[in-house]
């Protein structure tokens, strides 16, 4: 499989993994004030269905640009390098989409678990998302700077 393909699949895996853990979020209870469909929602004045495409949207896209930037990486596993990645768009979303959606910068006005728990978040999707590009992509499509491939 093509590196874009790969990364477009490692992306929505990792968006399924990570809508998982923010359901058993809200269905524990914990910070229900951080609920980023409902913050997807009301930032595009639309329905949470289309929230919950758009949110999967993004995650493709995040798979696919990973695909495109995996080889500028420094070394390390796949899955540490979809974690390195990830943090550009956490730190994205923390100082563009969290004010843009009434939460301040960070989130802080939801308090401090609110970036904490979204870095988890993002990091958990990282991973799963470079261990599912590794393991789809062709080893001749990745370039991992000479260094040989891990998963």
């Amino acid at each position: 499989m093509n590196k874009y393909a790969a990364g477009l699949i490692g992306g929505l895996v990792a968006t399924v993994v990570q809508s998982v853990i923010m359901l058993m979020k809200s269905g524990m209870g914990l910070m229900p004030q951080l609920d980023v469909i409902a913050m997807l929602s009301t930032m595009m004045g639309t329905t949470t269905a289309v929230a919950w495409i758009a949110h999967f949207m993004i995650g493709a896209v995040w798979g696919v640009s990973f695909a495109a930037l995996a080889s500028k990486i420094p070394t390390g596993p796949s899955w540490v390098r979809g974690m390195v990645f990830l943090i550009a768009p956490w730190l994205a979303m923390m100082v563009v989409v969290m004010p843009m959606a009434g939460a301040g910068l960070f989130g802080m006005n939801m308090g401090i678990m609110a970036p904490m728990m979204t870095l988890v978040l993002h990091l958990i999707f990282g991973a799963v998302m470079g261990f599912t590009y590794a393991k789809l992509a062709r080893p001749d499509d990745i370039a991992w700077s000479g260094h040989a491939r891990h998963a």
